[in-house]
């Protein structure tokens, strides 16, 4: 689990002005904002308006001071607040990567490189999926752009999570505090949309530093149809290798084009891994006793007494069989994903590229090791998107290419029930000789049985207009 599990972290730093900025605020602006709510030291101009605004507070003026905080914090949308995180990581993808890495637009070689490796992947690929391309543009991105490009997705991750402990810090005022509902609430929400806001911003813009593609966590951050990657950080990552540079950025092209083919042509894929990570939020409880105390004790004066409470854990999981479920689906259908791109680009690249193996075993263990990106994930939601089982996952994927080739390998995305369990997983070879139900049939049957219902109907309700022709007919001609 992250150290920030509440999703409260420290928000980023600008550059330093000098040792008059240093001092200013009184933290220290080198070693970072100490403030979570992203007012620290470290903000413009290095001034802590906490400190300005409760400096000299006594106790008959806390409503006031709280309503002034209100308005300073008056965001009214979501959960989070999503313009201070878009803020925050562009901020943190500016300052640069902590090797000294700096962001910078894609030039025309860089595009032209990246346009190419992707081109060549799907070409390669064709020849080891029945999968066709997934991707309709290849696009070359820089840190910000994969920001601005990606948050729509972390919206849809981190708010059912964000909307959660938004609920609870409203339930858990002291009852004092209660007696001013409305602006205090509203304060709450707002300053609990800032935190969340403040950490996401921060996480994703690190991320941003760290990411090769639009899928490096095997979900798809993306738009539909655009395969992307990231000469900088392609380069970052290859640094120590001793592998040649286009031979990297060719083997992650086959990895964000294999992703781009899955996530395209399994219509319910998407659906089903954002809805086992929804079901997974769900089951998340906040620790309100841990959550009363901090607000209960909360002294103005010194918030980031509220961080150092929060950051002790209040993400814990519901210990119940559906919880241990919505996990257990979540995890199994990773493995699932990562282990079929890892076994497709295996194939793909071994009769091309000498360091095919060296790179396959890399990019293992960031993967199943917990990576920067794991790490982000488990930080905003409290959740570590690693596929733990990766390994057996490739070999079950393996093995299923040499039993029933490329057509029956592949044809199991056509629905969920076709798919490995996670007891699969444990018997790959009792998996891959079981006789599976083909589903495309068996919808062809009901169709079929549908349509010959409808039939049926239609004949009936002929029948009966014909009947009751007749009989009016008949009724006619006696009355004549």
């Amino acid at each position: 689990m992250s150290d920030t599990p509440f999703g409260f972290g420290l928000p980023p730093e600008e550059p330093d002005d000098g040792d008059d900025g240093k001092k200013k605020g009184g933290h220290g602006g080198s070693q970072g904002p100490a403030n979570p709510f992203g007012f620290g030291a470290g903000g413009p101009g290095g001034e802590n308006p906490f400190a300005a605004m409760f400096g000299s507070l006594n106790p008959s003026d806390l409503g006031a001071a709280f309503q002034q905080l209100g308005q300073m914090l008056s965001y009214e949308g979501g959960p989070v607040n999503w313009d201070m995180a878009k803020d925050i990581a562009r901020q943190t993808v500016a300052r640069g990567t902590a090797d000294g890495t700096k962001d910078a637009s894609v030039g025309p070689a860089e595009r032209a490189a990246v346009q190419e490796a992707l081109r060549l992947a799907d070409l390669w690929l064709d020849g080891v999926t029945s999968l066709p391309s997934g991707s309709g543009t290849a696009v070359a991105w820089s840190r910000a752009e994969w920001v601005e490009a990606t948050l729509p997705v972390w919206k849809d991750l981190v708010d059912p999570v964000a909307e959660r402990v938004g609920a609870a810090m409203g339930d858990v005022l002291p009852e004092e505090m209660q007696a001013m509902a409305g602006p205090l609430l509203g304060m709450m929400r707002s300053m609990g949309g800032a935190m969340f806001g403040t950490q996401i911003g921060q996480a994703v813009g690190v991320l941003a530093g760290e990411v090769v593609g639009s899928t490096d966590i095997g979900l798809p951050l993306g738009p539909a149809g655009k395969a992307a990657l990231l000469p900088v950080n392609i380069a970052a990552f290859g640094s120590g290798l001793g592998v040649p540079e286009e031979e990297v950025r060719l083997y992650l092209a086959l990895r964000e084009a294999a992703h781009q083919r899955l996530f395209a042509h399994v219509p319910w894929l998407r659906s089903h891994l954002f809805g086992a990570v929804e079901g997974y939020a769900r089951g998340i409880k906040v620790d309100t006793a841990k959550l009363e105390d901090a607000v209960g004790q909360l002294d103005p004066t010194h918030p980031e007494q509220l961080q150092e409470a929060l950051q002790q854990g209040m993400f814990q999981p519901e210990d119940t069989p559906a919880q241990k479920a919505a996990l257990a689906r979540l995890e199994t259908a990773l493995a699932l994903v990562e282990g079929w791109v890892d076994a497709v680009v295996h194939a793909a690249a071994a009769p091309h590229l000498p360091s095919a193996d060296a790179l396959r075993e890399t990019l293992r263990r960031r993967r199943a090791s917990g990576g920067p990106a794991e790490q982000t994930f488990a930080t905003l939601i409290g959740l570590e998107l690693r596929p733990r089982r990766l390994r057996d996952a490739a070999r079950l994927w393996a093995s299923l290419t040499d039993a029933r080739g490329l057509d029956g390998r592949d044809g199991l995305w056509a629905h969920p029930d076709m798919l490995p369990t996670a007891d699969d997983l444990d018997d790959p070879d009792g998996f891959v000789h079981r006789e599976q139900l083909d589903f495309s049939e068996l919808d062809k049957m009901l169709g079929e049985a549908a349509g010959g219902e409808a039939a049926e109907g239609e004949k009936g309700g002929d029948k009966g207009r014909d009947k009751g022709g007749e009989e009016d007919g008949g009724k006619g001609e006696t009355g004549r």
